[in-house]
C-alpha cells in the first residue's frame, strides 16, 4: 500500500511540474498561446476512453475486430503528437518565442508521460 501511495505522489509531483513548466512558458514571455496546449491534455484521454466503452465487451470473443479502438488510439496519438507540435507550429509563426515552445513541449511531455505511466502503473489485471 505505500509503494502506491509513493507512486501517487511521485506522479503528482512530476504532473505539477509539467503544468507549471506550460504556465510559465506563458505568463514569462506575456503570450499566453501556448496555454492551447492545455486543451489538448484535457482531450486527449477522451477518445480512447469513449471508444473502450463502445468496444465490443465479450469476453469470449477475442478474435473479433477491434477497429473501434483502434481508431480510438489514433485519435489519442493525434491529438497527443498534436499538442507536441502546436507550440513547434507557434514558434515557426513566431507567435511566440522560441523558449516559451522548449517550456510548452518540455510541460507537455512531463504531463503526457505521467499519463501513461498512472495507467501502467495502475491498470487492473482481468482474472477468468
Amino acid at each position: 500500500m505505500a509503494a502506491g501511495l509513493k507512486t501517487i505522489i511521485a506522479l503528482s509531483f512530476v504532473l505539477a511540474i509539467g503544468f507549471l513548466l506550460v504556465i510559465l512558458s506563458s505568463a514569462l514571455f506575456h503570450n499566453y498561446l501556448p496555454l492551447l496546449v492545455v486543451a489538448t491534455y484535457v482531450i486527449a484521454p477522451l477518445p480512447n476512453w469513449i471508444c473502450g466503452r463502445c468496444a465490443n465487451p465479450d469476453d469470449f470473443m477475442e478474435n473479433t475486430g477491434n477497429a473501434v479502438m483502434d481508431f480510438g488510439r489514433f485519435c489519442t496519438g493525434f491529438l497527443v503528437v498534436m499538442g507536441i507540435a502546436l507550440p513547434a507550429l507557434l514558434a515557426h509563426c513566431q507567435l511566440i518565442q522560441v523558449p516559451a515552445m522548449v517550456m510548452s513541449i518540455i510541460g507537455g511531455l512531463l504531463v503526457y508521460g505521467t499519463i501513461i505511466s498512472f495507467t501502467m502503473f495502475f491498470q487492473e489485471e482481468q482474472d477468468f
